[in-house]
């Protein structure tokens, strides 16, 4: 892979998992505080793992593909 693949990749994924990573901490922040790093470490990960596979990249995906068809027919 490219070296301009692997950053478009890297930010795609960012783009998904700091906000999502915030949220869930918001959320279950008190509840995760009272459990061990490990136990806190597996809980997130179950989480956002499937999160980030079926859910957050491919809308990231489809919302890049949707303004990249908006901007084509502009150029050309």
């Amino acid at each position: 892979m490219k070296a301009k693949a692997r950053l478009r990749t890297a930010i795609k994924i960012w783009m998904v998992i700091y906000p999502s990573i915030t949220l869930l901490l918001f959320l279950l922040g008190k509840e995760l505080s009272m459990l061990p790093l490990y136990q806190r470490t597996f809980i997130l990960t179950i989480i956002l793992v499937p999160w980030m596979v079926f859910v957050g990249l491919p809308f990231v995906e489809q919302l890049i593909r949707w303004f990249s068809a908006k901007e084509t027919p502009e150029q050309q």
